[in-house]
């Protein structure tokens, strides 16, 4: 059986409990990984930020002529 019929036959209340728990994971790993990576060493230098903004797409907007 796979995952999501797994899912599909749970109660609604054990699902709304998974929605609940995933987001608490989502927030707590958003809140705890700056911390995490600064205490492991992983913390951005200045060469990998200008490396990522030179990476970073640029957009550029084209005037539209007017329409008759």
């Amino acid at each position: 059986m796979s995952l999501w019929q797994t899912y599909r036959r749970l109660s609604s209340n054990a699902k709304l409990k998974v929605g609940v728990g995933l987001v608490a994971w989502g927030l707590l790993g958003l809140q705890f990984a700056p911390k995490a990576e600064e205490k492991l060493g992983y913390t951005p230098t200045e060469a990998d930020k200008e490396a990522l903004e030179r990476m970073t797409p640029k957009i550029h907007t084209v005037p539209r002529g007017e329409r008759p």
